[in-house]
């Protein structure tokens, strides 16, 4: 059994001590947050105790594993001390706000670096990650392009944006570990980004984007993102082979199809958000975790994933405000 302690009460933390109560060979012991609303609140609703001293997690005889849900800026420090409490450690996107912070978090863990777990967790969607296998056992022959196309339900309040490192850093990060996960090292990024909201203009980031990206072999890759849209959470992607293609569409509460004089192949509402469409990845996640916890095991997507992952998200940034492709 892995004893696990909670960083972070907000709403991904909240998705990680579900996962945790879920898991067989998992349980939660401690929740910790900066305010003793959530973490108290989290923590009745496991019957786990809380604490506002991170030190506290940092030294608890109690705790084997910590998950790290905490806002982006105190990602690093909490890594850091976790791992120096002895504690296996698996970490929500992005490492860091900034590269150069990313890159000293590698550089101060040194071997431990592969042990970190980043919380890339679309590797694990059953779809995805049947199309991932399929793809590498040469179903559809060589993979020529990879479309990744995501879209949030609603765009986040403007005060969120202004500390979120952006929109490549925050929300395409998850699709530029995808498209790595796929094609390997990209070497050249061309990014777009355009606004259709007001208010996240104003707060100096976009909410339209699309990148294009090309790995050393030629293989291509574009990521379409939106902060809006109106029919739900869009999450889809296709690898096209010289061989042929597979696809992941996505998903509804159910798979019932309507056919009138007016409609053909209606379906009911889309998932509306990640909590609902990727439910299944983050136990898919948690249990590769506590796999690689349990066998004393490095684990992938780790720590240095995320860093090669920000880096995309910073050529995309560079490449979007300056309109130029940047080459890595």
């Amino acid at each position: 059994m892995i004893r696990f302690a909670i960083i972070g009460a907000g709403r991904i933390g909240q998705v990680h001590a579900r996962a945790v109560a879920a898991h067989p060979e998992a349980e939660l012991v401690l929740v910790y947050d900066a305010f003793e609303a959530p973490a108290k609140a989290l923590a009745e609703a496991y019957g786990v105790r809380h604490t506002l001293d991170i030190d506290e997690v940092y030294g608890a005889g109690d705790v084997d594993a910590v998950i790290i849900g905490s806002p982006t800026a105190m990602h690093v420090e909490h890594i850091l001390g976790s791992v120096r409490g002895g504690k296996r450690v698996m970490c929500e996107k992005p490492v860091a706000l900034e590269l150069d912070e990313a890159t000293r978090c590698v550089d101060e863990l040194g071997d431990e670096a592969g042990r970190v777990m980043l919380g890339f967790n679309r590797r694990f969607d059953p779809s995805f990650a049947e199309i991932h296998a399929r793809v590498a056992d040469g179903e559809i022959g060589q993979l020529q392009q990879l479309t990744v196309t995501s879209r949030d339900p609603q765009g986040p309040p403007a005060e969120y944006v202004a500390g979120s490192g952006g929109i490549f850093k925050d929300m395409t990060i998850h699709d530029f570990d995808t498209v790595r996960f796929f094609l390997g090292d990209i070497v050249e990024v061309s990014a777009f980004g355009t606004n259709a909201d007001e208010a996240i203009k104003a707060a100096g980031d976009f909410d339209q984007a699309m990148i294009m990206l090309r790995n050393a072999d030629g293989a291509l890759a574009t990521i379409v993102n939106s902060r809006t849209c109106s029919y739900g959470y869009d999450q889809r992607l296709e690898a096209f082979g010289s061989d042929g293609a597979l696809s992941a569409e996505n998903l509804t509460e159910t798979s019932v199809r309507k056919a009138s004089a007016s409609q053909t192949q209606a379906q009911g509402p889309v998932l509306n958000f990640f909590l609902q469409r990727y439910e299944a990845a983050y136990s898919r996640e948690l249990g590769v975790f506590i796999d690689a916890v349990n066998n004393d095991a490095e684990v992938s997507p780790n720590v240095v994933d995320g860093v090669e992952a920000l880096r995309l998200a910073q050529a995309a940034t560079q490449s979007a405000r300056e309109g130029r492709t940047v080459r890595l």
